[in-house]
């Protein structure tokens, strides 16, 4: 049997501000937000009680689920902001049905890897990041970095040998994306750093890398030793997708696209 409601005391005031004030207390700041709009027009329409608790905590939880979005984005420290909306895939070398493919993120899911690679200017990066883009929007956890940052991390917490901690937390990230390696030889800092993590990640998170070269010839910009251990674990369980064709960077500055005309 049901335990009917407790009899509560009447308002001695105004009812909207006292139900204002208590959602401050439990901290609701949706519904708040929305009560001064919504009681007019609940009375004017005469809404069933039910209904105005409905349209209320529907309020609230949509306005969580933003919060939650932008603190989501926030962590993943995205660098351009570029996302599927701006992505042209007709133009992009990759196979529409691979393309059609990483973008379900069942990959993600599934703890596999992705691995971008092909020459400067042909979407590497704008697709990983419109991938993390996709997998913020479908409520995972997403963290970038460069691999230079990795060799940053890696000199920032030798100093008190916390690394193990801090790749603990990254890797709490359900995708993980290291950016633009193989433009430049990689100090041993961040050689170790990417090492570090993708060992940390084997088997329990997914890395999607991208790089100028494949993986097989990261040998040429780390050392060899942690190279072939690196690409051991990275490729195991990973997606190669290699990209081909002209910069898209370079085609829009010849063909005058890349810039506001004078007028």
């Amino acid at each position: 049997m049901a335990t009917p409601p407790r009899t509560l005391p009447a308002t001695a005031g105004d009812p909207l501000a006292e139900a204002i004030e208590l959602t401050r207390r439990l901290k609701l700041p949706h519904i708040r937000r929305a009560l001064a709009d919504l009681v007019p027009t609940a009375k004017a329409q005469r809404w069933d009680p039910a209904e105005v608790v409905r349209v209320l905590l529907a309020e609230e939880a949509a306005g969580r689920d933003r919060a939650n979005l932008n603190t989501r984005r926030k962590r993943a420290a995205f660098p351009t902001g570029k996302t599927f909306g701006d992505w042209d895939e007709t133009v992009s070398s990759i196979p529409r049905p691979t393309q059609d493919a990483l973008k379900a993120l069942e990959w993600v899911t599934r703890r596999e890897n992705l691995c971008i690679c092909g020459p400067s200017g042909t979407g590497k990066s704008h697709y990983s990041e419109a991938l993390g883009q996709a997998a913020v929007e479908a409520g995972m956890a997403v963290m970038w970095f460069t691999i230079e940052d990795l060799g940053a991390l890696v000199r920032r917490h030798r100093v008190d040998d916390s690394i193990a901690r801090a790749l603990t937390r990254i890797t709490r990230a359900d995708l993980i994306i290291v950016d633009d390696i193989g433009l430049l030889p990689v100090s041993p800092d961040a050689a170790e750093g990417f090492y570090r993590l993708v060992d940390a990640a084997y088997e329990r998170r997914s890395l999607a890398v991208s790089s100028n070269l494949h993986p097989s010839g990261f040998d040429e910009i780390m050392p060899k030793t942690l190279a072939t251990a690196t690409v051991d674990r990275l490729l195991h369980h990973a997606h190669v997708v290699v990209t081909q064709g002209d910069s898209f960077r370079l085609t829009q500055a010849t063909t005058g696209q890349g810039v506001k005309p004078f007028s």
